[in-house]
Order: structure tokens, then sequence, then C-alpha cells
């Protein structure tokens, strides 16, 4: 375990004005997962370590690497997988067959991440002979993360990136990784040596792990903004969205589907639909529905000037709108997603439609319910405070310098 670091005489850590000397850099490698959604979400906390002067790197796929550098952060490629080559293929690019109900979903979900981290095991075997890092930050299904960690005899972080429960994922992942996992004499995934959870406290589920709670900070890939962007309109303002992915095949043609549904059942109310989704998607909408303001808008700045959004329960969309105290209708398009917005309909925040419910009406009938009833943005108002009296980021690194300081 790295030695604790040296601190000038008659000078502290926390000292303000005080200036980092090398002895006191610590070198942090983050593991993101294969989407932007990941990227964004460990963000915060990867720009918070290098503004305290640490070495800092961030891990993941060739295809983020664009996102990872346009966040600031210096990124490494491990591996060339796309979602869909290790969700849906195995480790000899065989086709694995689709989940086949929520349970099942969640194991398929685990095992195709496992699969991720398998290949990414060696290049970090690697990057640690040639860069060799202190302490050990993953995504919470960077299940690669711990194992890395292990094999190095390095502190390992655990960082949620949404406030879904992945931890159902773990035994689809134990499956996938036990010849990785018996190499290390283990029968299950390493634990953390600390937990980072962004979910806010009334939202976390009962039984929830001991964790230190951030506060979640926003942060999308920037584009150029127009004034209607960051400006609050006369009518009231319902964003649309399917997230951050950029799918080409079912998956887009699915997306395609989602917000076109969303859009003929929110666009009877009386207010302005702004419809955030990956330009490719986007396109389409706008051949379509010329008049439709559509396209790759910066989420954390649209937000602000919202009255409501609809969404598929993404992590990052969902934190978002509840950063900003926003309510939100959540439609989950995946199984995991639906009891964190469960929770947040039971607090009041929100409401919350599975797939086979949100008919037309009904979705008309929830966001306008959102729009006109006060108790909802009050109740989301409610979480937002409760967010941002969390930790920060800048707060959260202190924390994870403690772990190398042992």
């Amino acid at each position: 375990m790295p030695q604790a670091r040296a601190v000038a005489p008659g000078a502290s850590p926390a000292t303000p004005g005080t200036q980092q000397t090398m002895e006191e850099t610590v070198k942090i490698v983050i593991l993101a997962g294969g989407s932007a959604a990941t990227v964004f979400a460990l963000a915060p906390f990867a720009t918070a370590a290098r503004n305290a002067g640490h070495e800092t790197l961030m891990v993941s796929t060739e295809e983020m690497v664009p996102y990872i550098a346009g966040m600031g952060i210096p990124p490494v490629a491990v591996t060339a997988l796309t979602p869909p080559q290790y969700m849906f293929t195995d480790r000899s690019g065989a086709p694995v067959p689709p989940p086949t109900g929520p349970e099942d979903e969640k194991l398929f979900a685990g095992r195709g991440f496992a699969r991720l981290a398998a290949a990414s095991l060696e290049p970090l075997d690697a990057l640690v002979q040639v860069w060799r890092p202190d302490v050990v930050v993953g995504g919470a299904l960077s299940y690669a993360a711990g194992i890395f960690a292990r094999r190095a005899g390095l502190p390992y972080v655990r960082h949620a990136w949404d406030p879904s429960e992945t931890t159902h994922m773990d035994a689809g992942a134990v499956e996938e990784l036990r010849p990785e996992l018996a190499q290390l004499g283990l029968d299950d995934l390493p634990r953390p040596d600390l937990d980072i959870d962004i979910c806010p406290p009334s939202l976390r589920p009962e039984g929830a792990p001991v964790a230190h709670l951030m506060r979640w900070i926003s942060v999308n890939k920037q584009a150029r903004l127009e004034p209607w962007m960051y400006t609050r309109p006369a009518r009231r303002r319902v964003v649309v969205t399917s997230g951050s992915r950029s799918s080409d095949g079912p998956v887009r043609e699915r997306d395609l589907a989602f917000l076109r549904g969303l859009i003929d059942a929110v666009e009877a109310l009386d207010g302005e639909i702004v419809v955030a989704a990956p330009e490719g998607v986007a396109a389409d909408l706008r051949a379509e529905r010329p008049e439709l303001r559509a396209g790759w808008i910066p989420l954390d700045v649209l937000i602000h000037t919202c009255d409501a959004v609809v969404s598929h329960g993404g992590g990052v969309t969902v934190m978002t709108a509840l950063s900003a105290g926003v309510p939100q209708l959540v439609i989950p398009q995946l199984s995991h997603s639906l009891p964190p917005a469960v929770r947040m309909s039971d607090f009041g925040a929100s409401i919350t439609l599975p797939p086979a419910q949100a008919t037309a009406q009904a979705v008309r009938t929830a966001v306008g319910d959102l729009l006109d009833k006060p108790g909802y943005r009050e109740r989301a108002g409610d979480l937002a405070r409760e967010i941002a009296s969390l930790a920060t980021p800048a707060d959260t690194v202190r924390v994870v310098e403690q772990l190398v300081e042992r």
C-alpha cells in the first residue's frame, strides 16, 4: 500500500492556498463503462481529482475516447468492443440469446458488463507496468476495477453512476468472471474499500449498503448553444428524451418509435416540446417534423428552462432532472430502471408508467398533472435541495485520498 504523502513542515493538506508537492500527488485511474452516460456520471469526480492536483486517467473503450477527452480528462482505451458486441456476443464472438424476462435481464446485463471487464484486464495489467496508480475508482458495473485493484494490491472505490440497484446484476458477472475470480482465490466479486453513492438519501432503497453520499453534478457533452436553449420560453416547456445512446439497427428504431409516441402524446398539451437526442436520431425526427426542436442539446443547460421531463428512465437523465428540481414522467425501458422510478413516484416528485401502461392518453394525462399540480414540483425541489446538501466531488476526493494515506 502506498505510504502517506509528505507534507511541508507547518503545512496541512487542507490548508487553503497550500501548493501541492510532487510527494502529495495521488495517481488515480477511473474505469468508466462503454457508454457516454457512464463517462458523464464519473466526470465530476475525475475533474475534482485533477483540480486537486492529482494525476488522473479515465479508462474506457475506443468509442468513448472522444467523450472523455471532451470532458477535459485524459482518456485511455483498453478495448475496441462496443455495447452490441459485449452484450450480445460471448467471448468467442458467438451470439448469446436475449433475455426472456426481468430477472433474466439483470443476469444478462451482468454477464455483458463482465465480458467488457474480461476484455479490459490484460490492457489494464499492461498499464500498471508503466503507470502505477495509487487507487482504482470504478463505475458501478465496471467489474474490471475490483479485479484489477486486487491483482495490483491497490485500494478499490466503487462509484455509482445512477440511482439503480446495479448490484442485482452482480450474480451474472460472477458467472462470467469465474476464471478470473478463481485466479485470485475468490468466489465472489471483490468488495470495494469505499462506496460512493449519488442517490439522495430519501430515494435510497431499504438495506442499501453504507456509502459516502456525493452530490450529483450534471455533466453532458457540450454543443454550441442558441439563446433559446438557456432561456425560459413564454409557454411551458417539456423535454422528451431517450438518453445519449446513438445506435443503429433495432435499438435506433426502438428509440425513434419511443420518441415519436411521446411527441404525439404530449403535443396536444399547451406547451413547447424539445427533443434531446443524438444527432442521428434527431435528424430523422426533424425530417419528419421540420418545425420540431430536436438535436444534441446539452441537458444540463436545457433542464433549467424546463417544466417537465419525459424519459426512458436513464440514470443521467433522471439525476439531471432531480438535481434541477424538475418533475418527471418516467417510462422505464429496462427493468433495473423501474425500482428507482417507483421510489421517486412514491416520494411525489414524479410519475412512473410501465411501458405496457404508457398509452398516448396516459402519457398526456401524466404530463398534464406534472405541469398543473404544484405538488410535483415542490417535492422535486425537496430532492434537489437534498442533493445539493451532500458532499461535493472535491470533498469526496479528500475521502479517497485517505485510502492512500493508510
